[in-house]
């Protein structure tokens, strides 16, 4: 390889941004201006692509109108950005927006709207006149049949009544309409007073027109002088108490409904309990928990008037959880016990179903005697619900003793819960303090913290513990905790949990007044965040720099030490006052004073670094992807050129550059060439460009670019150069499309065709081919040479038909003229056809060139002559023929605006696209809608 010139000028390009489909669309409208519809089946795969230009190469981010896109994008080459979502539902519709960013100028944002369509299976219900419900349903009343189905775009409605298509006021007894503020997705059919003749069959038919090949569905019933809607009875109670362990069963039965209802049970709330059963009407529990309580519905549909439904409450009897309050004379406000005032004692447990509790109260082992002065009172409005209180009026000192509650489910195989209550005079309310030296608890983050409440007092009740200076839950994932011995402990504590903490006595299980309180303070020590933790820092020899690491946050917040470190090597440096950053200033860069430097910053809990890496060396080379035609050779030439460009990165920021590096590797190969390109003078922005010649066709090659400055060799930058076909510039209207890389100038298969064209050339295709049909190597002649071809041997069968599609392109001049090469030997040719996908309102299709039988083993040309009236793309169509010996190809399609050349070529003759004025030519067939540029889509 020999380096031949290096040209420079300003360059700096803003982003621009496409959005082409590669997916499975049914319809995209991108004739409109306005609006870009991207229209796709439910399920299907959408696939959108962002082809971006612009220098520094643009960032591409897809979005979608409510949020991301996508989670993560799949980049399929240097050039694109592709969004990709696999079985697209419905609500994955909206609009997308493709913005492409590179500092230069504005961002590009393109959008289109992706719409999703669907069709599901309808609904149909059937429901008579409210006015009378007595007698058999139907007779001689007004029914109404409603279909409901749910779609995109909105359904057409079918009703038939048999065989025969319905139709509105076909009669005076058949009326359809669409219901009020129902959007089109409700069609009703109205029977008006029943005749003999309308129990029939009727059929509910849903079309989306075939759109997305989406089928019609529909559905059917048979009306009856017997339909009714469902009716249910049940086994049991509407409420059912059960003990645990029981095995249960309910049964709902039919009493009604033809055709013959569906009987499903559910359970509310949570789904039915996994030691459950359902079989027809019936439902068993075995070995009933209390978990399984709930609302039990037993529901009939048969789409005739409503659903019957029928629920059981079914509560399984449980206690649990007993407290017991001692409430001071409230009258007096007094907070102690004291004889001559009133005292209440509160027993609580909660219990299913808390009405059935029993209360007894004991007093020293014996049973409670209640007088004037010993009170039993249930429902106190002050207390929780079915609370049982034993008042004491006016306390003696013989009321001194030992209470016992006890709770009972009478005749229920339910152990009692009781709860024991001492009144005398020792039975003080608490008090509640913090003790010495624990009002502030410090703990590293990790480490394990207690904090402690003590309480005096007889009884002691138990701690409440919650947090005051932020609306955030314990740990325990709830709002407080509750302790016995006024201990909260926390394992692994973190830096959210730093704050204020309340301990309060609890009202139950101790005296019903003012909750005690007190307030423990937790700090929670953790490492320095520091910043940066990495940069990059690049100067000119012989320049100073200073460096800098802040401490954003840390508990203590104060820098306690700070080190720096050179290559790992510890420097001198004077003692820091308590701060938030240290700096270090290194006076001259140099290769010696090159390298790492770490700032280690710590406080009490721990250290964090900050990591600079200062050097002189050059940023490296941004490779331009955006040269027009990066090629400059032939393809009937073995080897090629390509154009290089680039704009180095902050240029400014070291020593000038003096030359550049630059290895170019073939893939697959090890031998590297190494050459050198010097430079005058570079600014930022500035594009360079320098040519690589004798590349061979069609490899790759590694490119390794490194800049060279007085300090030595900068950061290199790699791309990978990959053959593609040149464009013969300046002649802009002369485009060849030669197949020879993998994405085929934009063409696409066609999804609705029996089978695909094949890319080859004769180094690929099957040595086992077929004798006597099919070119032996493109039209160049060279092995190396792609061609597109369909191949005509088994499973194909006589007019199967294979379609290439060409990209949309939009409409530059009045005329085109489509040339391409035809190879069609063997006796089984079928037929090739070039036909002209027009766009507007809708896609029409063209046949304009068409040939047929067997032409040689040759290649051909043929020119076509087309005047699209709008966007358009071209169709290569090859039909198989009657056997085997029958492969057709194609080869170098070439676009140009304005007429074809005026010697005929073939046999077929031109046919005029609608909306056209190209009077006919004997040529091969050619009138439809093609582009301009294929390179547009090869790049």
């Amino acid at each position: 390889l020999v380096s031949l010139f290096t040209t420079s000028f300003l360059s700096a390009a803003p982003a621009q941004a496409q959005i082409i489909h590669a997916g499975q669309a049914c319809v995209v409208k991108e004739d409109n201006i306005s609006e870009r519809v991207y229209t796709i089946r439910e399920g299907d795969t959408l696939v959108l692509q962002c082809l971006v230009t612009g220098h520094p190469r643009p960032q591409v981010r897809w979005t979608k109108t409510a949020g991301s896109a996508s989670d993560k994008f799949q980049e399929t080459s240097v050039l694109n950005e592709t969004l990709r979502i696999e079985k697209i539902q419905r609500l994955q519709g909206g609009r997308y927006y493709c913005k492409a960013e590179n500092g230069v100028g504005v961002p590009a944002i393109k959008s289109i709207r992706v719409d999703v369509q669907y069709l599901d299976e309808p609904v149909l219900t059937v429901h008579q006149t409210i006015s009378d419900v007595r007698g058999s349903f139907y007779q001689e009343k007004t029914v109404f049949l409603r279909c409901t189905v749910n779609s995109n775009p909105p359904a057409r409605f079918i009703w038939k009544r048999g065989a025969e298509t319905l139709s509105h006021s076909q009669d005076n007894g058949v009326d359809i309409y669409e219901p009020l503020y129902t959007q089109g997705e409700t069609k009703v059919l109205k029977l008006k007073n029943l005749r003999p003749q309308d129990y029939a069959s009727y059929t509910c038919q849903v079309s989306v027109r075939n759109v997305c090949s989406i089928p019609d569905k529909s559905i059917t019933f048979q009306l009856t002088n017997t339909t009714a809607p469902p009716a249910l009875k049940l086994s049991v109670n509407e409420t059912l108490v059960v003990n645990p362990g029981d095995n249960i069963t309910m049964q709902c039965s039919l009493t009604g409904g033809d055709p013959q209802p569906e009987v499903v049970w559910s359970h509310s709330p949570g789904p039915m309990p996994p030691n459950s059963l359902v079989r027809g009407g019936n439902l068993t529990i075995w070995r009933i928990h209390v978990e399984d309580s709930g609302y039990y519905n037993c529901t009939a549909i048969n789409n005739v008037g409503n659903p019957a439904k029928k629920t059981v409450n079914l509560l399984v009897r449980s206690m649990k959880n007993a407290t017991f309050q001692i409430t001071p004379d409230v009258i007096k406000e007094s907070e102690t016990i004291q004889l001559g005032q009133d005292l209440k004692l509160s027993c609580h447990v909660d219990a299913v179903p808390q009405e059935k509790v029993v209360y007894s109260w004991y007093k020293n082992g014996k049973p409670a005697r209640f007088s004037d002065r010993l009170l039993i009172t249930r429902n106190d409005p002050e207390l929780p619900p079915v609370t049982c209180s034993l008042e004491i009026i006016d306390l003696r000192f013989s009321d001194y003793g030992t209470y016992l509650c006890v709770a009972t489910f009478q005749g229920a195989p339910i152990p009692d819960l009781s709860v024991e209550v001492n009144v005398s005079s020792e039975t003080v309310p608490p008090t509640i303090s913090v003790p010495k030296g624990q009002s502030t608890i410090t703990v590293r983050e990790g480490s394990r913290a207690e904090l402690q409440c003590e309480v005096r007092g007889k009884p002691k009740p138990p701690i409440i513990w919650s947090r005051i200076d932020k609306e955030t839950p314990m740990p325990s994932g709830t709002m407080t905790m509750e302790t016995y011995d006024g201990k909260l402990r926390l394992e692994s504590v973190s830096r959210e949990m730093s704050g204020t903490y309340k301990c309060q006595t609890a009202r139950y299980n101790g005296f019903n007044i003012r909750p005690r309180e007190a307030l423990v303070q937790l700090n929670v020590q953790f490492p320095p965040v520091v910043e940066p933790a990495f940069q990059d820092v690049r100067q000119g020899m012989g320049r100073s720099v200073t460096l800098r690491c802040t401490m954003l946050k840390g508990s203590p917040m104060k820098v306690a030490t700070s080190v720096w470190r050179f290559n790992g090597t510890l420097l001198a440096q004077p003692l820091a006052e308590q701060q938030d950053y240290s700096e270090l200033k290194v006076d001259s860069v140099s290769r010696e004073t090159s390298g790492s430097y770490e700032c280690s910053i710590s406080n009490a809990a721990g250290v964090s670094a900050c990591l600079f890496q200062v050097s002189a060396k050059a940023y490296s080379p941004e490779f331009y992807y955006d040269t027009p035609n990066p090629t400059l050779s032939q393809k009937q030439s073995k080897n090629y050129s390509y154009v290089l460009q680039w704009t180095q990165k902050e240029p400014d920021a070291v020593d000038p550059i003096l030359k550049y590096r630059l290895e170019v590797r073939q893939l697959a190969q090890r031998n590297t060439i190494q050459t050198f390109i010097p430079v005058q003078k570079m600014e930022k922005g500035l594009l360079l460009e320098h040519i690589l010649p004798n590349l061979k066709v069609p490899q790759s090659y590694e490119v390794r670019l490194t800049p060279i400055t007085s300090f030595g060799a900068g950061d290199m930058a790699t791309r990978i150069i990959r053959y593609m076909e040149p464009i013969n510039y300046p002649s802009p209207t002369d485009n060849t499309c030669r197949f020879e890389d993998e994405k085929i100038c934009g063409f696409v298969q066609d999804k609705m065709d029996n089978f695909d064209w094949t890319r080859q050339n004769a180094l690929t295709q099957n040595p086992k081919r077929t004798v006597n049909t099919g070119p032996p190597t493109d039209i160049s002649g060279t092995p190396e040479g792609y061609y597109m071809f369909i191949e005509a041997s088994r499973p194909r069968v006589t007019g199967d038909k294979a379609r290439l599609i060409s990209p949309l392109y939009n409409i530059t001049a009045k005329y085109y003229c489509v040339s391409f090469y035809y190879h069609m030997y063997g006796k089984h040719i079928g037929s090739l056809n070039l036909l002209v996908r027009v766009r507007n309102k809708r896609a029409i299709d063209t046949q304009v060139w068409s040939l047929s039988g067997n032409r040689g083993n040759m290649w051909q040309q043929a020119h076509v002559p087309i005047n699209p009236p709008g966007p358009f793309q071209i169709i290569f169509e090859g039909v198989r023929g009657t056997s085997y010996e029958g492969d057709i190809a194609i080869d170098d399609v070439t676009l140009k605006k304005g007429d074809c050349p005026r010697k005929p070529i073939g046999p077929n003759k031109a046919v005029a696209l609608p909306g056209g004025g190209v009077p006919a030519l004997h040529s091969p067939c050619l009138c439809g809608p093609l582009t301009f540029f294929l390179y547009v889509l090869l790049r």
